[in-house]
């Protein structure tokens, strides 16, 4: 059993009558999560009852809410009782289901997921506004990873045995980097298990997610959009390039890109301006939510080149900043200028800016780059960061305090940073 981070807040939020709402890709292990939850609950004597909307069997009980309350008071009675729905994005019209369900003050109480749906994540805003909660369930943090693989013996000690034990955590880095943190994949037994498992997620959602999302067969041009993405990760994107090199026009490699966003695949990463008219005109990033599926896609799982290292940890950081910032109104950027001078990213807080680069090598001494000189010299920070493999340390430059983060350090700079 893989220990994840979001359960304990998930169980909390069962005292309120709120929906608990749990969204996320496919296969990153929504149904394990709510299987627990739902083991956890009979354990205390409570009682509950599962929908899963992938089974035709279940889905027939959702045709109408008369329908699903039937159903739910056969087996649970009228009094209090927890009522899982997973897969709901299988039921059309989701959130108007959901919200009338909520609004007849039911003894009940929903715990529901979702995979990559678009309705979801637009629609569910406005229906459900103060009736849900949402928790974001993603593919396996490195930390979570890391717990899971040291059986979790220095599960609060974590930064503390990397530190001693410099060449495990190496270790459990390259293999994070290289596999991601895909369950199934995380739990195979070999490489090929594990390239097996990643093929048939990349599949599941091509033909599932997407094709029904788009109500298409043919899939052929968003699956070479996605390995396009994957091969020029961590660089700028410009959609005229890309639909003359994919041969689709740019409206569509438009609407490509949002579904990939919404259905949990790519996020993007905008650059860094005081001018935000300026920000929205300039070519993004897209970074992978999961580190194995790029590398599949880019033809590289499980042997990665140290060119493409460098890229993938990058979004493997990327990553761990986004789940750093989770709600709260914390801004990620890039910076780039005219003549090349460049920042990976930028952490806007309103009231100050946070540059940090990120350095994929064994740095035995301080290094700071040009273009996070040349930030300094314009934006004057009052701090910046250098995430690489090893360094702990700091120097100082007109003022602006930079600190040499290794890696498995960085949470608890993200938290100080947010304090």
């Amino acid at each position: 059993m893989i220990k994840r981070k979001l359960f304990s807040g998930l169980e909390s939020h069962l005292r309120s009558k709120e929906i608990s709402l749990i969204v996320g890709p496919r296969q990153a292990g929504k149904t394990t999560v709510m299987l627990s939850l739902k083991k956890t609950l009979e354990d205390r004597g409570l009682p509950t009852i599962l929908f899963n909307l992938d089974i035709e069997a279940d889905m027939r009980h959702l045709t109408s809410q008369e329908a699903f309350l039937n159903k739910i008071r056969l087996e649970v009675g009228k009094k209090e009782a927890y009522v899982f729905v997973d897969e709901i994005q299988r039921k059309e019209n989701a959130s108007l289901f959901l919200k009338g369900l909520y609004d007849m003050g039911l003894p009940y109480k929903f715990i529901v997921s979702g995979s990559g749906s678009v309705e979801l994540k637009e629609k569910i805003h406005e229906s459900l506004v103060g009736r849900k909660r949402i928790f974001e369930l993603n593919p396996l943090s490195f930390m979570e990873f890391a717990n899971h693989r040291t059986e979790y013996r220095y599960e609060d000690r974590l930064r503390e045995y990397f530190g001693s034990e410099p060449e495990i955590a190496r270790h459990l880095l390259d293999e994070y980097l290289n596999f991601g943190g895909y369950p199934r994949v995380v739990l195979a037994e070999n490489v090929a298990e594990k390239q097996r498992e990643t093929g048939e997620i990349y599949q599941s959602y091509i033909e599932k997610d997407i094709a029904y999302l788009l109500q298409v067969k043919k899939t052929e041009s968003l699956s070479r959009l996605i390995r396009v993405l994957a091969a020029q990760l961590g660089r700028r994107v410009n959609v005229s390039g890309l639909s003359s090199e994919l041969g689709i026009a740019s409206p569509t490699v438009k609407d490509y890109l949002w579904y990939l966003e919404k259905t949990f695949i790519v996020r993007r990463l905008t650059p860094y301006f005081r001018n935000i008219r300026k920000e929205i005109r300039k070519s993004p990033l897209f970074y992978f939510y999961d580190l194995g599926l790029r590398n599949y896609a880019a033809g590289a799982f499980g042997r990665l080149n140290s060119n493409e290292a460098g890229f993938v940890f990058q979004n493997f950081v990327f990553n761990w900043l986004k789940e750093g910032v989770a709600d709260t109104p914390v801004e990620i950027h890039f910076w780039q200028t005219a003549d090349q001078a460049e920042v990976d990213f930028v952490l806007d807080f309103a009231r100050e800016v946070v540059p940090l680069e990120v350095k994929y090598s064994l740095l035995k001494k301080p290094m700071v780059t040009r273009g996070l000189r040349s930030f300094i010299e314009r934006y004057a920070p009052a701090k910046a960061y250098v995430v690489n493999c090893t360094l702990s340390d700091e120097v100082e430059i007109n003022k602006t305090k930079i600190h040499f983060v290794p890696y498995w350090a960085l949470a608890k700079e993200i938290s100080e940073m947010r304090s």
